[in-house]
């Protein structure tokens, strides 16, 4: 029964995701405002961790079968994807390393805040 009850918690949190952005914001997804959304009542603590812990525990521990669908559709678009593979290559090496480089600066920026924040006490 916890685990429904923290089914319909999050997927109420979810529904408001989507009224946001049918009626207020509709430049953002709706899934990505219902985890705006989630993530500021946990962080405010209107919502414990606690309240959902065996639900997203549940979700990660079965993560993989969340991918099937896409890949299905991947599956069938192959012929799309093959005559543009190159680029589609190219764009996810760029990409991935424009990802690794922001990541080590933001860390880099983070480290030294922290060591200014603990050297200036």
């Amino acid at each position: 029964m916890k685990y429904f009850n923290q089914l319909g918690l999050v997927l109420f949190i979810q529904f408001v995701g989507v009224i946001l952005n049918k009626y207020v914001i509709s430049l953002v997804p709706s899934t990505v405002l219902g985890m705006i959304i989630l993530f500021l009542l946990l962080l405010s603590k209107i919502i414990k961790i606690e309240d959902i812990r065996e639900f997203s525990e549940f979700l990660l521990m079965n993560l993989a079968f969340f991918f099937i669908p896409p890949s299905i559709s991947l599956m069938n678009s192959w012929g799309i994807l093959s005559a543009n593979l190159w680029k589609i290559f190219v764009i996810v090496i760029i990409t991935t390393f424009i990802t690794m480089i922001v990541t080590g600066k933001t860390i880099d920026f983070l480290i030294n805040r922290k060591e200014k924040k603990n050297g200036d006490s």
